[in-house]
Formats: structure tokens, sequence, C-alpha cells
């Protein structure tokens, strides 16, 4: 486990209260935009954050994620900005975890070695690959744990007991719980469901645990941050973005924040999280 993951987890479990951990694109809608909203998750309550690495051909992605993909694309990023993203905001801020989503293809286009290197030197604690399964750990997982960059899994509620091993094997930083089947964005799923498959992984792993998936409000932040180390939200963010733009996806004033107010608002949710369970 990096160190920047490390000690934030180990303040959480001090402060007694879950990781909000705030996922959004790289480069959406611009460069300039996605660094402003970036510098102001933490302000706003963020302790991890998800860059995400737009790639034209998404495939467990909703739709709101897909768009916001494309139009990062439109506007010019690349996987080399979306590093230097990271390294633009480590310049203010050295203490919040930044862990990579995306897909594999245009890492390996980017050569592994190369992007691993550049990952380390622009800040990159983790990384959340959704194409590798565990089989093909060679690949990645394995060059990245070797560098002191965290392979972060997902697990799903099809992950039984017999594939969670395989699974949780090369996982670092903390394990991703997919809380309901399908693509980003749907539905919150039933928090008694979340609390038992949080438990059922905690069996197998002594690392934290964080859920995603559906996650919108305030509401739903404190709901699931009652049983899960951290409480993910990706699709509400990218909404948020999307609306604040102009009729041909330009970024307005509103923008940035649009994004800060949204994630004091779940901050203030995943901080009451414990209060209410310790009740």
């Amino acid at each position: 486990m990096t160190a920047r993951m490390d000690k934030r987890f180990a303040e959480l479990k001090a402060e007694g209260r879950p990781a909000l951990v705030t996922y959004f694109m790289g480069g959406d809608p611009d460069y300039d935009t996605s660094l402003g909203i970036m510098k102001a998750l933490p302000e706003a309550g963020s302790d991890i954050i998800e860059l995400g690495m737009p790639f034209s051909d998404p495939m467990a992605d909703g739709p709101a994620i897909q768009l916001a993909g494309q139009r990062a694309l439109k506007g010019g990023q690349t996987l080399k900005k979306t590093l230097q993203l990271a390294a633009d905001f480590r310049k203010t801020d050295d203490a919040t975890p930044i862990v990579m989503m995306g897909y594999y293809n245009p890492i390996y286009i980017y050569g592994v070695e190369k992007f691993l290197d550049d990952a380390l030197a622009a800040g990159i604690d983790g990384l959340i690959v959704v194409d590798l399964p565990p089989e093909m750990d060679d690949e990645l997982c394995i060059p990245a744990i070797r560098k002191g960059i965290n392979f972060i899994r997902l697990a799903t509620p099809t992950t039984d007991e017999k594939r969670l091993p395989t699974v949780l094997k090369n996982t670092s930083g903390f394990v991703y719980y997919v809380s309901m089947n399908g693509i980003t964005g749907s539905a919150l799923p039933d928090p008694s469901l979340v609390s038992g498959a949080v438990q059922r992984i905690k069996q197998h792993t002594g690392l934290p645990v964080c859920v995603g998936f559906g996650v919108k409000t305030a509401e739903h932040a404190k709901v699931i941050g009652g049983s899960a180390d951290g409480v993910v939200v990706g699709t509400a963010i990218v909404n948020q973005v999307a609306t604040s733009l102009t009729k041909d996806g330009r970024a307005t004033a509103d923008t940035v924040q649009a994004v800060a107010t949204l994630v004091r608002g779940l901050s203030s949710g995943a901080r009451s999280a414990r209060l209410v369970a310790a009740e």
C-alpha cells in the first residue's frame, strides 16, 4: 500500500468515518476545467480521488461516463495529459491519494513500464483497470505492485467464495465492491445486502472495502457508509459536470462550483455515517 493511501485510511479509521472516494473524468470537458474540478474535490470533502482515463470503447461504463469520456477525447485529452493532470494537482496537494481508473488498451499502447514510471512521477497511488482479470496479473498488476503502485480490484455480487481469493490475491490499497451487476450509474442497492457483502469480503482480507455504484445523494452516502470503509461516487459527479455545460458542451463559470457543492453534500452524508451506526 502506498504511503498516501495507507496514511489516509489510518486517519479515517482514527476519525471513525468512511472515506468519500470521488470519480471524475480527466479532461472533461477540457483540461483546465477538469484540473479545477480535481483541485476542488479535497476542499469539498473528498478523501480519495479516482481520476478517469478517457477511452473510446468503455464497455463497463454507463451512458453518463461514456459521454464524459467522449467530451474529454473531443477536447484533446490523452493518457499523457491525464498523467499531467495528476502532476499539476500534486503541485498544491501532496496528501490526497489519486487512483487512475480506466481500461488497459491506452496503457498497453503507451507502454506498461513507461506508464508506471510516469504515473509514479506524477504522484499516482493506485490503478483500477476494469478489463484486466486476475488471470492477467503479469501484464500490469504485478509490475505496478513492484513499483509501489496499488492495484485495486473490483468485487461484485457474483464474486463467489471460490472466486474471491483469486480476485483478492494481488489486490492492494482497498477493495472496490461494485454493489450491483450491470453498468455504472444504476439505482442504489439494498443497504442490508451491501452490509452483508462487505462483511463477507472482510473475512478474506484486511484491506478497506469501498462501495460504489448508485450513490448519488448525502443520504445514500450515509447509508452505504454505515457498513463500508468508503463510499465511491462517480456518475452523480459526472452528471453534475454535464448539466453545467453549455449546449455545445463547453464549461461555464458554474462547472467547478457545481461539482464542489455536490461533493460537499455527499461528504456531510459520509461523515455522519458512523455517528448513525454507533447510535
